[in-house]
């Protein structure tokens, strides 16, 4: 399997565009697949200065309703004319930063032919399965961070109900594929106890203190290989791996092998 990032905050060289937002191009055995479309066509951009003809890929996810993992989505559908675009549920509801920034999708974008809308488990295939885990018990719970939804007309903080995680199974090995891990990367990594996880954090507000030093030793204990981007934050990062053995970061251009 591997896996390219096409779009993420940070890229390995200048010919090689970077924006706030995340696009993972996933070569499996026998799927090409798009997890994410960032927040412009830059996605579309890098992937042909990196030779990725993405009229080819078979299969899209898109992991949350925010724009910055959805924005390029109306774009992925005319370039792209047959891959099923995979889509919670409740990815079209209104999502806000604070009560004034709208960050959610083109709404206009809801009724497309293409969207296959998920709910807690939808199987792909025999290799692949998309969980929202809405149901699931939390061990550690870091609130909503300011990230609002809509219920009954009255903004609340973000349960995230619209955010799924991609499992591939390959050669006996469980991969698992996030976005931001809004439900909390500790929970999500206990859920799943996969052996690779790849995905943001969403620790890039968080100080670097012993808290976020726990978080990265509770990480730790798992046999897990973790290649982090995006919302962690490129000092949490850097704190982080200082107390973890198997951390590493996907930046823009750059693509591992798994």
């Amino acid at each position: 399997m591997k896996i390219t990032a096409l779009t993420e905050n940070t890229s390995v060289n200048e010919n090689i565009g970077a924006e706030h937002g995340l696009s993972l191009y996933i070569e499996t055995d026998g799927h090409k697949i798009l997890f994410d479309m960032g927040q412009t066509d830059m996605f579309e951009r890098n992937a042909k200065t990196l030779c990725i003809d993405l009229s080819e890929v078979d299969i899209a996810v898109l992991s949350h309703g925010h724009y910055d993992h959805g924005g390029g989505l109306a774009r992925f559908l005319e370039i792209n004319k047959k891959a099923p675009v995979y889509v919670n549920e409740y990815a079209f509801e209104p999502h806000y930063n604070g009560t004034q920034k709208y960050i959610g999708l083109d709404i206009s974008l809801k009724n497309n032919s293409r969207l296959i809308f998920t709910s807690n488990v939808y199987k792909i295939n025999d290799s692949m399965t998309l969980f929202s885990c809405n149901e699931n018990r939390k061990s550690y719970d870091l609130g909503s961070f300011g990230l609002n939804m809509i219920q009954d007309g009255k903004f609340m903080p973000d349960d995230f109900r619209h955010e799924q995680y991609l499992l591939i199974n390959e050669n006996g090995k469980n991969v698992l594929i996030s976005g931001c891990s809004h439900k909390g990367i500790m929970n999500i990594t206990e859920w799943f106890k996969p052996d690779v996880l790849i995905g943001g954090f969403h620790f890039s507000k968080l100080a670097l203190d012993k808290t976020l030093e726990n978080y990265a030793e509770t990480l730790d204990k798992y046999n897990t290989n973790f290649y982090t981007c995006h919302c962690t934050g490129m000092e949490q990062y850097v704190f982080m791996k200082k107390y973890m053995s198997r951390l590493e970061y996907l930046s823009a251009g750059q693509e591992i092998i798994i």
